[in-house]
């Protein structure tokens, strides 16, 4: 009986929380991003100049342009077309249940794991799509007139997309009606990736069946003694994407795998051993390896010591970006400025 009660109030716990978070992140407040005008901008590997010798719209300080709201010259459409490429994974409400728990939402908790997923999505993208590989839809994304969006406000934009996905274990990427619009309007090669990018998008699906969806990485989190609603730090993240990627069943991902990094050491010939490994054949194949390094940059505060060695690993082409942040606040960093 007692054990029911505590039950029951863990229940009321969770639910009280999810509803306190649901309000609190469901509001995405819509900031203008500026840029200097005189550096050059680094998203993964790839470099963007935006000088202009028309006058501009100026930040405060006289030294950003916003190039949000106005086109100027240089290459600014390359750069916004690259950077919404990247896939975002973000909080999510209203998703199945999660086993053993009363959580359908992971506001407030899941920051790293999502983080994590981007860190993934784009070794993904790297390996089926190439760095080149920009979406072609990436500019036609409708903008919203209002200063926020709300959790309904994504949902519309993402339903027309999550249709052609499903939450099966070996997703029919694209329905018919898709292929023969995409027939009309897309090369071999075009198809292709289209189908490849969807199908990437799939594997992250909030459904228990997704290779990387939250649901999935939950049940190999309880190894390292962490459970829904707890908060998960980098390293763990690191390695809870390792088993998520030796787990995988999709053939398509039998050729890749990822080195988790011991103290903060990447050693040669374990990476050698990784690519080299078994794809379950009686011959041996090599595999794609995404290097994942977990380490502290500081105390308190990043140590700005470690500043150009981040910009560093950023301006490498098959960077796949830096995650991180503080206890219960994580971003995914895919470049910088200056």
């Amino acid at each position: 009986m007692e054990a029911t009660g505590t039950d029951e109030v863990e229940k009321l716990k969770s639910k009280f929380m999810s509803a306190w978070h649901n309000m609190k992140y469901s509001w995405v407040l819509k900031t203008k991003t500026y840029f200097s005008r005189n550096s050059a901008v680094f998203l993964l590997g790839k470099c963007y100049h935006f000088k202009s010798d028309e006058p501009s719209e100026l930040s405060p300080d006289g030294s950003c342009l916003d190039i949000v709201d106005k086109v100027i010259s240089g290459n600014v459409e390359e750069f916004r077309k690259d950077f919404i490429s990247r896939i975002w994974l973000t909080y999510r409400e209203d998703f199945p249940q999660i086993k053993e728990s009363a959580l359908t939402t992971d506001c407030g908790w899941g920051c790293t794991l999502r983080t994590g997923q981007m860190l993934l999505a784009q070794g993904l993208v790297l390996h089926f799509l190439g760095r080149a590989w920009t979406w072609p839809g990436a500019l036609n994304i409708e903008n919203s007139d209002s200063e926020s969006w709300t959790s309904h406000t994504v949902k519309k934009l993402t339903a027309s997309f999550e249709a052609s996905l499903t939450g099966e274990r070996e997703p029919k990427v694209l329905s018919n009606d898709h292929k023969e619009a995409l027939k009309r309007d897309c090369d071999d090669s075009e198809m292709r990736d289209e189908v490849y990018h969807r199908k990437i998008i799939s594997w992250f699906g909030d459904s228990p069946p997704a290779s990387f969806g939250l649901h999935q990485l939950i049940e190999y989190g309880k190894k390292s003694g962490k459970t829904a609603g707890d908060w998960y730090g980098p390293a763990v993240v690191a390695h809870i994407l390792r088993k998520a990627v030796e787990e995988a069943r999709d053939p398509e991902l039998q050729g890749i795998t990822i080195y988790v990094a011991q103290d903060c050491t990447v050693y040669s010939s374990d990476v050698v051993d990784r690519q080299c490994s078994s794809m379950g054949s009686e011959k041996a194949d090599m595999k794609a390896v995404i290097i994942l390094v977990p380490v502290r940059l500081g105390g308190e505060r990043t140590n700005m010591d470690y500043l150009e060695f981040v910009k560093g690993i950023l301006s490498l082409e098959y960077c796949v970006g830096v995650i991180g942040g503080k206890p219960k606040q994580s971003y995914y960093f895919a470049g910088f400025q200056g």
